[in-house]
């Protein structure tokens, strides 16, 4: 997930600036079709596994918050998708707002940073 947010933050999201204000709701609609496609299996994988490595007692884990830094991390982000992007999307929808989409590029940070540290995080478990 961490580089597919970098890519969303980076390229994806503020390409969307240039779509024509009579293509946005057909290129929105698609958008959020597509993504869920891709993104919502991935994003309930990630739920389901950092849930196991905080749940799952491993003697390597026991006591380490990094786990559960993690799984908060998880939650800001479904927090952040559900109130934020998934709304601003919606608005997005029913027709290009140029707010509204500055609105969208600018939240997604908090997704951005959140996801990265969680990548940090899985590689500090691997070691």
């Amino acid at each position: 997930m961490v580089g597919l947010i970098w890519f969303v933050q980076i390229v994806h999201y503020p390409m969307m600036g240039v779509v024509t204000a009579d293509a946005c709701p057909a290129f929105e609609k698609a958008h959020q079709r597509r993504t869920t496609l891709i993104v919502g299996p991935v994003m309930l994988l990630e739920a389901g596994s950092a849930l196991l490595l905080v749940l799952t007692p491993h003697a390597q884990f026991v006591g380490m918050p990094m786990g559960w830094i993690g799984l908060a991390l998880l939650a800001l982000i479904w927090v952040s998708t559900c109130a934020v992007q998934v709304p601003l999307h919606a608005r997005l929808a029913l027709g290009f707002d140029r707010a509204v989409w500055h609105r969208l590029v600018a939240s997604n940070w908090l997704r951005t940073i959140a996801w990265s540290v969680r990548g940090i995080i899985a590689l500090v478990l691997l070691r």
